[in-house]
């Protein structure tokens, strides 16, 4: 039987303004366009494994205002089961103020707003949510709180916990890492939180097998842009390569993988070709605009798979 993936994490708007240049301090200047879309690290894999398999839920928080209706129904709309959403009263939806220059260079500036209402309070009122689902995919932009009371709950009811550690702190804590089954960070993040360089493949490979030898995390899984995917194990190293493309916009690519990729474990794929379709999915995403408006259908990826 397939399994069931439960999304917790955050649910933002993206309201992003295009410009020429980015605006000195205390200067005014003419924008060329303004789009909102909808988005939030956790909304973002919960649409992806809801376009390609459509046998997941997402847990978090939206405001009561018409930002949060929206990323409600978008979510939906890609076949995700929103009814465990919580909707906080007089708290507004999370909200990323982006400005992107003619360069394709940007600045970002994220407002929690009702994501940070999602305290472990939240988690422990959702355990048998937990307890009825099979997969529990988490990010780094509801408190830390949360995400290690979900990891504990998580385990205590012998769930796969798959953590992307996104946006990336100076460190986790060693309990949180000895409980993650599969640790997803990109390059960066895996700098970061290893303290070792990741600049060739080589070297993200030392940093993710110290991670797994000294911390204790179950198989790290990184994300190495255009390479590919670098699969670490306590039994070896892989990389897994990806299709070349033209990218226009990679905003969004990694949430894709990652829905991609907990769609091919639910279904029972082995471990290489799950990757390959989260690999897949992110291919074809990048050649798009936006974030939950660029995450292919599984048609598209089966196609090209």
């Amino acid at each position: 039987m397939e399994q069931r993936i439960l999304v917790i994490g955050s649910l933002n708007m993206d309201m992003v303004v295009n410009v020429e240049q980015m605006p000195l301090r205390g200067e005014t200047i003419m924008g060329k366009s303004l789009a909102y879309v909808p988005g939030g690290k956790g909304a973002n894999q919960a649409c992806a494994a809801g376009k390609l398999g459509k046998n997941v839920a997402m847990l978090g928080c939206i405001g009561d205002d018409a930002n949060g209706s929206i990323l409600r129904d978008s979510l939906s709309a890609a076949g995700v089961d929103v009814s465990p959403l919580v909707v906080c009263p007089g708290v507004p939806t999370g909200l990323a103020v982006i400005t992107v220059d003619s360069t394709g260079g940007n600045s970002i500036i994220v407002i929690a707003g009702a994501n940070g209402q999602c305290g472990p309070e939240v988690i422990r009122a959702h355990e048998q949510l937990i307890a009825d689902h099979d997969i529990i995919v988490l990010q780094l932009e509801i408190p830390m709180e949360a995400v290690m009371e979900a990891v504990r709950l998580a385990k205590a009811h012998g769930k796969t916990v798959v953590l992307n550690p996104a946006p990336a702190p100076d460190s986790l804590p060693d309990e949180l890492l000895r409980s993650v089954d599969y640790f997803t960070p990109n390059e960066t993040e895996l700098a970061k939180l290893s303290g070792m360089p990741t600049d060739t493949v080589e070297q993200a490979e030392e940093a993710a097998g110290m991670l797994i030898r000294e911390k204790g995390v179950g198989a790290v899984l990184a994300t190495m842009g255009s390479a590919g995917a670098l699969l670490v194990t306590k039994e070896g190293a892989q990389l897994i390569p990806t299709k070349k493309v033209q990218a226009v916009d990679t905003t969004a690519a990694g949430d894709t993988f990652h829905g991609g990729f907990v769609t091919g474990l639910a279904e029972g794929r082995s471990l290489m070709d799950a990757i390959r379709m989260g690999n897949t999915a992110a291919t074809i995403s990048v050649t798009r605009k936006g974030a939950q408006t660029s995450i292919p259908t599984r048609e598209e990826v089966d196609a090209l798979l």
